[in-house]
């Protein structure tokens, strides 16, 4: 089920709203948190009921592991120690990972190295395994260091599968999520939230099926025709991309956001006007916010830890070992693993230079480098192979520039070309459609306050009534085409 369909608008969500605060109003705790489990578990199931024991396993697994680590007595005789525990967590939770999401492409490259025929295992990506999965790993590393209270299974539970999140994150912490699941007063209808709320929901909804559903159509066909594009079209190819992957999943996080705060719910920022950034340290602040903390706290401080001095240079080794484990985190294909290797290069480049530059680069001239660094990394994310990434590449710097006209009077020249006055006319309407889109969004992310800093400024009145209810049937208008938010395959 999408954020972005009728089904999930105008059905589960009220639905979901209404019995869960008519059984709060009742004083039915457990059963109103029950409920939620139920709409959450439903929710994942829409897509493929056969994963659901998939994720109830995991669950069941993880909670009972922590549980162990939280209840451990390390002067008892113990067969298994503490540490052994933690262990067993991880290497289930990364082998299950690795199973369903890598598995094939381990495969592929041992049979291109070995010259091996091992047959494929064409297994479906379970949906969110990424996500549930990296919660619960920081969840049980945490439980062995001590900073874990939770023994409650019902609230463990709603923190792992919560609906607005399960899918594409945030990816939440338990400290931040899970006194908000036990405090009374998230039980009790909040007006300024539900407000607040349907705002974020509906500017997040805009985003999707107004911005970056339109720069999708520009870039799929691009990239479909990554061998034949001219320097013009490839660079519109890819500057479609890049906003296409912002406005997506800024705008799922949006909706994630506004969708928990009907219910009290507060989820992590994880966006804050990346395309601003005037350094890729900078970028990696803003962008992906929550799995940039992940990243940091769960990978690159134990792999920093791991070594007995501490320098700048083992730093950034961590650094870039941080961000390619990151890139493969995304996806198994060697694109998503170049992808990584250039942010963790770029990384390190950006802390050399802050520690021994003396060149003061102007704020311009660093937002320019940083978000062409990121537009062009972004063709590696988006393309099927390397080979396609690297057509669209080279036609960005060596393509042919093809001029076209309008004019009657060349028709005479073009038409024993072979080109028709009428495909000229047509070819150049959309060229500058796609440009106009373009330079619209460069405004947007340049000018415009961000949905976050909106959100904190919001105060329930007419104006932003009305600002909400346009924007949110004008996003309606255009939900004849469902389509699937981008991070759903990760």
């Amino acid at each position: 089920m999408l954020f972005n369909s009728y089904e999930f608008i105008f059905i589960f969500l009220p639905l979901s709203f209404f019995v869960y605060f008519y059984l709060t109003s009742k004083r039915l705790v457990t059963a109103s948190k029950a409920w939620l489990i139920f709409t959450s578990l439903f929710f994942y199931s829409w897509w493929n009921i056969a994963y659901l024991p998939l994720i109830l396993i995991s669950i069941l697994f993880n909670y009972s592991l922590s549980k162990s680590m939280l209840e451990f007595k390390e002067h008892n005789k113990n067969y298994i120690s503490k540490a052994n525990l933690l262990q067993i967590g991880l290497i289930l939770n990364i082998g299950l990972l690795i199973y369903f999401k890598y598995m094939d492409f381990f495969i592929t490259n041992t049979n291109i190295v070995l010259s091996s025929d091992i047959p494929l295992l064409h297994l479906a990506l379970p949906l969110a395994i990424s996500f549930f999965t990296l919660q619960q790993i920081a969840f049980l590393i945490d439980s062995y260091e001590g900073l874990v209270e939770e023994k409650n299974f019902i609230d463990y539970t709603i923190f792992v599968i919560f609906f607005p999140q399960l899918i594409a994150g945030p990816i939440v912490h338990h400290a931040e999520m899970m006194p908000q699941f036990a405090s009374k007063w998230n039980m009790i209808k909040n007006y300024k939230n539900i407000s607040a709320g349907f705002f974020i929901f509906s500017i997040g909804l805009f985003k999707k099926v107004a911005i970056a559903d339109t720069f999708a159509t520009w870039a799929n066909a691009g990239f479909n025709n990554s061998e034949t594009l001219n320097l013009l079209e490839a660079w519109a190819t890819s500057l479609s991309y890049t906003f296409q992957m912002y406005f997506d999943f800024s705008g799922y996080t949006d909706m994630a956001i506004g969708a928990a705060l009907l219910f009290n719910i507060k989820l992590p920022q994880n966006f804050n006007s990346p395309y601003k950034a005037t350094g890729i340290i900078d970028f990696w602040q803003r962008w992906h916010i929550t799995l940039t903390v992940f990243i940091k706290t769960y990978v690159y401080t134990p792999i920093l830890k791991s070594f007995a001095k501490i320098t700048f240079a083992k730093a950034m080794f961590a650094t870039f070992a941080a961000m390619f484990i990151s890139g493969l985190w995304h996806g198994a294909g060697w694109n998503y693993i170049v992808w990584g290797a250039l942010h963790g290069f770029a990384l390190i480049t950006n802390h050399y230079w802050q520690k021994y530059s003396k060149i003061k680069m102007s704020k311009f001239l660093a937002w320019f480098i940083t978000f062409n660094f990121v537009n062009v990394t972004l063709i590696f994310f988006k393309a099927s192979s390397l080979s396609q990434a690297m057509d669209v590449l080279s036609n960005m710097i060596m393509g042919n520039v093809v001029l076209y006209y309008k004019l009657e009077s060349f028709l005479s020249f073009l038409t024993p070309l072979g080109v028709s006055f009428e495909t000229v006319f047509v070819d150049i309407g959309a060229k500058s459609q796609t440009f106009a889109y373009i330079i619209i969004a460069f405004i947007i992310i340049l000018s415009f306050k961000n949905s976050n800093e909106l959100t904190n400024k919001f105060r329930p009145s007419i104006l932003n009534l009305a600002y909400t209810f346009i924007l949110f049937m004008a996003s309606i208008s255009m939900l004849s085409n469902f389509s699937e938010f981008l991070y759903f395959n990760f």
